[in-house]
C-alpha cells in the first residue's frame, strides 16, 4: 500500500528553472495531500502527472510567498476544470482573507466550496483525521507564525491466518473482531487465542514536514522516530549566523535534529539560490545523520 512523497519544488525564496518554490504531494493510501503551494505548483503537478482532482486537502505552513503564491493559480485551474467537490485548506488565519479577495475578483466565483481550517500555534494539534490517516500541526520558529505537519497512518488491523480461519470454520461475522484482537471459542468451548488466528499487521508509517525554522529542539518529541523527515536546510554551516538571523536552519542543524529525534530517513530541502552545487549541504547533514538525501524537483521517496 502506497505511502509516497513527491517533491514539486525545493528552492527557498528565489525559484529557478531547476528548483521551483516549496511544494510537495504526499500520497497516503491514495489520499493525496498538497503541502505548501509555491509559485508554479500547478505546472509541476502536470509535469509529474499528479491529477489535480485527486487533491482535496492543502496545507500551507506560513505566509511567505514562496510557500503559498501558487495557491491562487491552482484554485483557478480547479475552477476551469469544473471542480465541484469542496477543497479543504489549512493555513494561517489571514490566508482566508487573501482567498476571499481572490475569489471576489472572479466574475463567476470558482464553482466549489473552500473549507478553511485556521492553524494555531500553541503546540501540536490534530487538524485532520479519517479512517486511515491523521494529520497534526505543530509550531516552528520563523519570522512569521509557521507550522510543520506530521502525517501518520492509523494502526492497522491484524491479518487473518486464512488456513486457520477455514479449518476452524469461523463465521464471517466474527472476522472483524478477530482482526481487532478478539479470541475465538469454538462450539466445544475451546479457546483459540488471537495470536493463533492472526499475523501482525505491517507497522504504521509516518512523515514529518519541517519547513522554514531556526534550529528548534522543541520539535524533537513531536517528530520522534518518524519514518521520513523533511527538514529545511537553507544554508551551509559557514553562514549559520545568517540562518539564525533569517529564521532558517543549516544542513548540519537539520542532521542534528534528525539524529536526536531518531528518525529513519532525512530529506533536506529549501535550498538558498547561492548554492549551485548542493554537495556541501548534503555532506554536512550526513556528518550528523548518514541516512540523508537531497530533495530535488520530481524526486519520489517511498516509505515501505
Amino acid at each position: 500500500m502506497v505511502f509516497s512523497l513527491t517533491i514539486l519544488g525545493c528552492s527557498s525564496a528565489m525559484p529557478s528553472p531547476e528548483r521551483f518554490s516549496t511544494a510537495q504531494v504526499l500520497n497516503v493510501l491514495e489520499r493525496f495531500f498538497l503541502i505548501d503551494c509555491g509559485e508554479g505548483t500547478q505546472i509541476q503537478l502536470k509535469k509529474y502527472h499528479i491529477k489535480f482532482t485527486r487533491i482535496n486537502h492543502v496545507f500551507i505552513s506560513h505566509l511567505h510567498g514562496d510557500h503559498f503564491l501558487g495557491l491562487f493559480g491552482f484554485m483557478s485551474s480547479l475552477s476551469l476544470n469544473n471542480r465541484k467537490l469542496p477543497l479543504h485548506i489549512y493555513g494561517p488565519f489571514r490566508l482566508k482573507e487573501l482567498i476571499d479577495l481572490f475569489i471576489s475578483t472572479m466574475e463567476r466565483g470558482i464553482g466549489f466550496d473552500i473549507v478553511f481550517h485556521p492553524l494555531h500555534y500553541q503546540g501540536a494539534e490534530l487538524i485532520f483525521e479519517d479512517d486511515k490517516v491523521t494529520v497534526e500541526s505543530f509550531p516552528l520558529r520563523h519570522r512569521v507564525p509557521t507550522c510543520g505537519f506530521i502525517f501518520r497512518e492509523k494502526l492497522k488491523l491484524k491479518h487473518l491466518k486464512g488456513e486457520v480461519i477455514k479449518e476452524l470454520n469461523i463465521p464471517i461475522r466474527l472476522l472483524q473482531s478477530i482482526k481487532e484482537g478478539a479470541d475465538f471459542y469454538d462450539e466445544d468451548g475451546n479457546l483459540h487465542p488471537n495470536h493463533t488466528l492472526t499475523k501482525d499487521a505491517a507497522p504504521s508509517r509516518s512523515f514529518a514536514f519541517v519547513t522554514d525554522t531556526a534550529k528548534n529542539q522543541g520539535i524533537i518529541p513531536i517528530i520522534k522516530q518518524v519514518d521520513l523527515l523533511y527538514h529545511e536546510a537553507t544554508f551551509a554551516d559557514e553562514v549559520k549566523k545568517r540562518a539564525k538571523e533569517t529564521g532558517h536552519s543549516t544542513a548540519r542543524q537539520a542532521g542534528e535534529i534528525a539524529k536526536r529525534a531518531e528518525v529513519k530517513k532525512l530529506i533536506i530541502g529549501h535550498f538558498s539560490h547561492r548554492y549551485k552545487s548542493l554537495e556541501v549541504l548534503l555532506n554536512e547533514a550526513r556528518e550528523e545523520f548518514p541516512n540523508t538525501e537531497l530533495a530535488f524537483d520530481g524526486a519520489v521517496f517511498d516509505v515501505k
